[in-house]
């Protein structure tokens, strides 16, 4: 098991963090110490921005409105995020923010939302995204926070892709059953995409095109069809197993 402490609260800071440093919290993150968790003075805080690792902080009171933190010692370094990009179609509301909450939590490094023919959300909220994954990684021991790229639609964003990426493509019709296998005897690959299709799934024209990519590897997941929010779950497993960082 992680060596983390689930005891003290977490908290996501856009703001240098260093031994001896003191960090102004806004508004909603002073009353979510003092008023959701009735933190009191002195009490511990681990705080990262993404950049400088975990750090132990303690709370400074100021009245019942602000805080400050006073940064004390680093708990753990800052750790590289994979170079996995989580493509998918967008989905609503709140199976969009599971997804992007799960995708945190299985190691995504950056999430970009594409709209295919048959996507059936009209827009993607980038900010709620956003704060769906600092949420995620304030509660899971996440050290980064995954880039919110903006949409697109599907032809621009895959024409974007390096030609050394490896896409894995979640696609029922995948010449080779067995989801492990298929990932086995794709390779290795430093840069890796995972392209997640909305519930009527790809047409043929999309498909082509993702199939034209020099590097890619379609992946079944099983003989049920799965929704797309467990669509992500599934095969973010699958690849972080046999691809990842679970190696």
């Amino acid at each position: 098991m992680a060596s983390y402490d689930f005891r003290a609260p977490r908290l996501f800071l856009d703001a240098p963090l260093e031994t001896g440093g003191r960090v102004a919290l806004d508004r909603a993150q002073a009353n979510y110490l003092l008023n959701v968790l009735r933190l009191k003075g002195g009490d511990d805080v681990l705080v990262f921005n993404g950049r400088d690792g975990e750090w132990r902080a303690r709370l400074a009171e100021a009245g019942r409105k602000a805080a400050d933190l006073a940064v004390a010692e680093r708990t753990r370094p800052q750790t590289v995020s994979p170079d996995l990009l989580y493509c998918f179609a967008p989905l609503k509301a709140a199976r969009l923010d599971y997804m992007v909450q799960k995708a945190v939590e299985m190691g995504v490094g950056r999430l970009k939302p594409v709209f295919t023919r048959r996507t059936q959300a009209a827009r993607v909220n980038l900010e709620r995204m956003r704060a769906n994954a600092i949420e995620a990684a304030e509660q899971c021991g996440v050290l980064s926070i995954p880039a919110v790229e903006p949409d697109e639609d599907f032809a621009t964003a895959l024409g974007r892709l390096e030609p050394e990426r490896l896409i894995v493509f979640c696609d029922e019709d995948a010449p080779v059953a067995n989801p492990v296998a298929a990932l086995e005897q794709a390779g290795a690959a430093e840069k890796l995409a995972v392209i997640v299709g909305p519930e009527g799934g790809f047409d043929e024209a999309e498909r082509a095109l993702v199939l034209g990519h020099p590097r890619v590897v379609r992946l079944s997941l099983g003989p049920r069809i799965l929704r797309a929010d467990t669509a992500a779950v599934a095969v973010l497993a699958l690849v972080q197993a046999v691809l990842g960082d679970w190696r």
